[in-house]
């Protein structure tokens, strides 16, 4: 068996990467490393995510899909919230969801299985 379970993304403003990611998607911080610069979030399943400040932060085309239970209910109870999306829920080259992009630039997309299947 192999799974991904750690990845690491540099930022280039740790704190304002920070807040985004645990206010906006709701991860919690597992730890964080001062003398280096990085934080580790957690998604509630196992995966972390690193940032790391890095003074030549790239997003580069990267994507990350986060499921969630419910793409339409998860991007109106955000929207409610404040948080913008580049797009609300639609059908796209990889299925249906939402895209939203975090500080950096770095692309991240809603989906649940229930309206991949369904849309």
């Amino acid at each position: 068996m192999m799974k991904l379970d750690h990845l690491n993304l540099p930022v280039s403003d740790l704190e304002r990467s920070r807040a985004w990611w645990v206010e906006t998607l709701g991860l919690t911080v597992e730890f964080e490393v001062a003398d280096t610069r990085t934080v580790a979030l957690n998604d509630g399943e196992g995966f972390a995510i690193f940032l790391q400040e890095k003074s030549a932060a790239a997003a580069g085309g990267v994507a990350l899909w986060f499921q969630v239970d419910d793409t339409d209910a998860t991007h109106a109870a955000w929207t409610a919230r404040g948080v913008a999306f580049a797009h609300a829920p639609r059908k796209n080259f990889w299925g249906y969801g939402a895209e939203l992009h975090d500080p950096d630039g770095y692309i991240i997309r809603l989906w649940d299985e229930r309206s991949m299947k369904e849309k």
